[in-house]
């Protein structure tokens, strides 16, 4: 799994590129806790490149969402596979999570 960064506007998009499983979602979480995340009105999740979500994975998403929801930073995801996107479906985060398919609808937000 590799991260990436790109701050735009009160914004930070990170790219997932790979596999989010047990080991890499500790990588993803490190990401989230950082204080200064806070400091965005949106964090914009790039799924185009993410493979796989791991029950782990999609834990560590949920164990933010209330954060970022309390510091009222919205939390979207775009470009999501069908396959991940299924994952989310079938879970039911896809009604608590805000997910769309272009990055222009997620930057709209």
């Amino acid at each position: 799994m590799k991260i990436t960064q790109q701050t735009s506007e009160n914004t930070l998009t990170l790219t997932l590129d790979g596999e989010l499983d047990a080991s890499s979602s500790v990588l993803l979480d490190t990401e989230l806790s950082q204080p200064d995340i806070l400091n965005n009105k949106k964090v914009l999740i790039d799924c185009q490149r993410l493979n796989y979500i791991s029950s782990a994975g999609l834990g560590v998403f949920i164990s933010h969402l209330q954060r970022f929801q309390d510091a009222g930073v919205k939390l979207a995801f775009f470009n999501m596979q069908e396959k991940v996107h299924n994952v989310f479906e079938i879970l039911g985060l896809d009604s608590l999570m805000t997910i769309v398919p272009s990055e222009a609808e997620a930057v709209a937000l």
